[in-house]
């Protein structure tokens, strides 16, 4: 199983990329939210990967992050959705927006992903809400180290080698929210939707502490 890819990045499209590994391209599908995040072409680059095996196709599908992959996996379990409709997902509403949408029921958001229509969104949130507080809980916090790769080319004017920046570990607010409320004897389902909610104020999402209060006074009974 092929789990990460690390290169320079030689060929950039909206679905897919190509990584010079040690003189061999690999070519990579992603989302267009991925594609548009990687650095420039000849820069070292780094995905965590999923290898799709069929009779007849083998193809690497390529993530930012394990959240994101996690997202994938979980999406292409539901009937209907494959590998491309998946990533069409992530790509509209990336993994947190994705995780909100289903915990709130929002299939409209899903919808808006290109090739998604209305009986696939609503089954995706139908299928998914038991499971995404699981993947929400994950965090968001494991990312790739892009470090150079070596390349095998002849040698070339020495010039300065750009380093692609690796994304600073941030706090998962989500994460810490939604294992605070389960702590305190919350469903799962309910304490994903109640911080889902929660986040949609920018200001709220970024405080972990701002963000429980705020879920846990969506959870008190309503008089």
């Amino acid at each position: 199983m092929i789990g990460r890819i690390a290169g320079i990045l030689i060929h950039r499209a909206m679905d897919h990329v190509m990584i010079d590994v040690h003189g061999v391209g690999y070519i990579v599908h992603v989302s267009t939210r991925t594609a548009q995040s990687l650095p420039t072409v000849g820069e070292a680059c780094a995905l965590y990967t999923e290898l799709l095996v069929r009779e007849d196709l083998l193809q690497l599908f390529g993530f930012p992050t394990l959240l994101e992959k996690e997202w994938h996996r979980l999406l292409i379990s539901v009937q209907g959705i494959g590998a491309k409709a998946a990533l069409a997902i992530l790509g509209t509403l990336g993994p947190e927006g994705l995780g909100r949408a289903i915990a709130l029921g929002d299939w409209s958001s899903i919808r808006s992903a290109p090739g998604v229509g209305p009986k696939l969104a609503q089954r995706v949130v139908m299928e998914l809400k038991g499971k995404a507080p699981t993947v929400m809980a994950l965090g968001g916090t494991l990312t790739v180290d892009a470090a150079p790769a070596e390349v095998l080319e002849p040698a070339a004017p020495a010039r300065p080698t750009k380093r692609s920046p690796a994304t600073a570990p941030t706090v998962n607010t989500t994460a810490e929210a939604l294992s605070a409320l389960t702590n305190l004897g919350y469903a799962p389902t309910e304490a994903a939707a109640a911080v889902a909610e929660a986040s949609a104020a920018p200001e709220i999402a970024a405080d972990t502490a701002k963000l429980i209060r705020a879920a846990l006074r969506l959870l008190a009974p309503k008089d």
